[in-house]
């Protein structure tokens, strides 16, 4: 009897505690739920984070399309290949669509005269004065205008606005005041064509002839440029470094003492140039370089140049294993030019139809991968 009762009892106590349980989560489902520590931590301020956004999320996920290739041209010798010489592509592009830059298929063919003579020519690579007009007026009837150095290098370095055809007219060696009024003053008053004047500052050349350049200088349509300082000098990795300095760095000195500015351009002396010289005109500050390599046209971010030697060309020593573009550009000779102005246009031409075809990829992958480092693409000045 008594076991029955305490089996009573403490069934009904057992109840009790049920029903309290019961009772008890019942209340507590009716009540709010305490925040949770960890999502007010991770989300303090209630903000949508990047994997809570649907545009967010869209734009982590989105995948830069693979750049174009660089564009090639049929009419380049199989021996010489564009180069490129900026490496950031972000850069590049943003320069190339900046609309207050040049216009892709900008294009600048770059002709050296030696001589211009009366005439017969008195030298190999001399033209007659005859040839000489017929070549300037070819050019400016198939819409070339002339440009001086600082504009090719601005160009080169960052796309600045120049013609969308221009040339670089480079008249070597020293000349005298004489030279450019006979043959190249009526182009600048007509045209307003400059000149480029490689300068050898010979230590014996006569003060008249000084005198003579710095008035042209002066008046700002003969760009002198350095041609180093000995007549002769010829320049190669197997050069003393004395004489790689006393032609580079000897020339800016009288440059500066006479033409009251630095040289930004080397026309190499005799066409020689090396690893070591270039290197080291890079180091003094030149930002332009001219061989005697006829290779084609230049554009921004592309210059033809050859990575082996050319059986047929054995003369043309290859400039890509240098690997800086801009202080081994080519250059045409006088009786190049006429016969190479259709192609130049029409590489000009080709290249323009070729970044506009490929334009949407270029502005995408900019979008992707630089707008949010190197800011939106400017828009065009009104």
């Amino acid at each position: 009897m008594y076991i029955m009762l305490r089996q009573t009892k403490s069934t009904q106590l057992l109840h009790r505690i049920i029903s309290a349980c019961l009772l008890g989560v019942f209340l507590a489902s009716c009540q709010p739920l305490a925040p949770s520590p960890i999502a007010g931590t991770v989300n303090p301020t209630n903000e949508l984070t990047s994997a809570q956004s649907p545009a967010l999320t869209e734009q982590a996920q989105r995948t830069p399309p693979a750049l174009p290739r660089l564009f090639q041209s049929a009419s380049l010798n199989v021996f010489d290949t564009p180069h490129t010489y900026i490496r950031d592509s972000c850069q590049y592009i943003k320069a190339k669509w900046d609309p207050n830059n040049a216009a892709p298929g900008t294009i600048v063919i770059i002709v050296m005269f030696h001589g211009i003579f009366k005439g017969k020519p008195e030298a190999p690579d001399g033209v007659n004065v005859i040839d000489f007009n017929r070549i300037m007026q070819h050019l400016k009837d198939q819409g070339f205008e002339a440009i001086n150095t600082k504009q090719l290098a601005d160009f080169l370095e960052t796309n600045a606005m120049i013609p969308a055809r221009s040339v670089v007219i480079v008249q070597d060696d020293r000349q005298s005041g004489e030279n450019f009024d006979k043959n190249f003053r009526q182009y600048w008053e007509d045209w307003g064509w400059p000149v480029v004047n490689g300068w050898t500052s010979q230590p014996d050349t006569l003060e008249a002839a000084w005198q003579e350049n710095i008035a042209l200088e002066n008046e700002g349509w003969v760009d002198h440029q350095s041609q180093g300082v000995m007549v002769g000098s010829y320049l190669s990795d197997e050069s003393p470094k004395a004489v790689v300095t006393r032609e580079l760095q000897g020339s800016i000195t009288a440059f500066e003492e006479r033409y009251n500015k630095t040289p930004i351009a080397i026309v190499w002396p005799g066409g020689g140039f090396g690893m070591r010289p270039v290197e080291m005109a890079r180091d003094l500050g030149y930002r332009l370089g001219f061989t005697m390599n006829s290779r084609g046209p230049v554009m921004f971010n592309w210059i033809p140049l050859a990575n082996k030697e050319d059986p047929g060309r054995p003369a043309y020593r290859p400039e890509g294993e240098i690997n800086d573009p801009l202080l081994t550009l080519p250059r045409y000779w006088p009786h190049q030019v006429i016969d190479a102005l259709d192609i130049v246009r029409i590489t000009g031409k080709e290249a323009e139809a070729y970044a506009q075809e490929h334009k949407a990829i270029e502005m995408d992958y900019y979008d992707i991968v630089c707008a949010p480092t190197y800011g939106p693409i400017p828009a065009g000045v009104p």
